[in-house]
């Protein structure tokens, strides 16, 4: 099972990169379209980075596709959303099956409506098992909803004599988040011009890399990807220790 400890020296490319897709709505905006456009042509973002991700040898993509905060949303756009969801698996699952990546989606189940919910567990379950690329979809997710919830599920346990408090530490606690199994971020990467982490992967981003870039999500390519991999390569990654690297800052 891999860890969450870090993953990654200087130099080494990431194991797992996590993307905060922002932009829709103002690459929509800029060519007076509704916004739906703009969530539509990031559906299409989506396809060509996984597809990139898989062909740059990385092994686990995080995408935050809904926020727990998306539902203050107009109601018309929060449907547009849910129905470019049932639309992506619907259209893509197969490929992705075929392509070897193995579907994993994280986020609270709470008014997600039960068709949704059942195509949730048909992509992780048709999936399951795939070696190519671990694509990790953060869907109706938050990161402290997401603590609290591995809080109160030790609480539970605790309570009913599975665990005994001294025994929470911090390699028990990450084995109750919605991430178990799945080493932590080496670097995430957010479109739009943004720089702020919106609440997303907070625990697991502790030490991340980040690369902020104001391409807008529709917009990106490939060759942002590969921009982006190649600022993290030369990051000088100490974890909280001294630098290893010649002439490095301390």
């Amino acid at each position: 099972m891999p860890s969450s400890a870090p993953t990654s020296s200087t130099h080494t490319p990431p194991r797992h990169v996590a993307i905060i897709m922002d932009g829709n709505g103002r690459w929509a905006k800029a060519r007076l379209l509704p916004r739906v456009m703009g969530h539509r042509a990031g559906v299409a973002a989506v396809r060509t980075t996984v597809r990139a991700a898989a062909d740059l040898g990385i092994e686990y993509l995080t995408l935050y596709g809904f926020s727990s905060e998306n539902w203050k949303r107009p109601v018309t756009e929060v449907n547009d959303l849910m129905g470019l969801l049932r639309l992506f698996i619907h259209d893509d699952l197969e490929e992705l099956h075929a392509s070897g990546v193995e579907i994993r989606i994280i986020g609270a189940k709470t008014h997600l409506a039960g068709d949704i919910i059942e195509l949730m567990e048909h992509a992780q379950a048709r999936t399951r098992g795939n070696t190519k690329l671990k694509l990790v979809i953060a869907f109706n997710y938050g990161g402290q909803d997401e603590i609290v919830e591995a809080a109160r599920r030790i609480a539970e346990d605790t309570a009913a004599g599975k665990i005994v408090p001294q025994a929470v530490d911090r390699e028990l606690f990450i084995t109750y988040l919605a991430t178990a199994g799945i080493p932590d971020p080496d670097l995430v990467i957010r479109t739009s011009g943004e720089r702020r982490l919106s609440n997303f992967l907070i625990w697991q981003t502790a030490y991340s890399e980040f690369v902020f870039t104001d391409t807008l999500w529709p917009d990106f390519t490939k060759a942002h990807l590969v921009a982006a991999l190649d600022e993290f390569k030369s990051r000088d990654r100490r974890f909280g220790g001294v630098s290893m690297t010649a002439g490095a800052r301390t």
